[in-house]
């Protein structure tokens, strides 16, 4: 639902599409390989097949009990940093999980597993493609 006083940083498409491009640049740099991608239900669904199909990895387990030490994390934000301890406890291997997300909320201190493709400009809520109706904004008005 659109609140008033929130300011909205609406992304496109291309714009996404350049992010996962960024993003995949940046965990091919760290030379891992990776078995499977992690994600959650919500948000990470979409960055998830996204950054599956350019990596050539057939595996996405959503909601993961525990998510196995090759295995990709993937996220659309990195915000509060809550999904991300929560993550980090169902993970095999915590201290080389890897949390990929397309945003990252501009912030004084990221995790050291944190890779991201962009920052967000400033404290804008950030609307994608995909979640525009779940937040009550019709695509057709912007």
């Amino acid at each position: 639902m659109v609140k008033k006083g929130v300011t909205y940083d609406y992304k496109d498409w291309d714009e996404i599409e350049g992010c996962v491009t960024k993003l995949v640049k940046k965990i091919l740099d760290k030379k891992m390989q990776f078995g499977s991608i992690s994600t959650i239900s919500r948000g990470g669904l979409v960055p998830s097949r996204l950054v599956a199909d350019r990596l050539n990895i057939k595996l996405i387990l959503v909601d993961p009990e525990t998510i196995p030490a090759d295995s990709l994390f993937v996220d659309d934000i990195y915000d509060t940093g809550e999904t991300f301890r929560k993550m980090i406890e169902r993970a095999d291997s915590p201290e080389s999980l890897i949390y990929a997300t397309l945003f990252a909320r501009r912030k004084s201190r990221f995790p050291k597993q944190l890779v991201y493709a962009n920052l967000t400009r400033n404290t804008e809520y950030v609307v994608y493609p995909w979640d525009r109706y779940e937040h009550g904004i019709p695509y057709e008005s912007h």
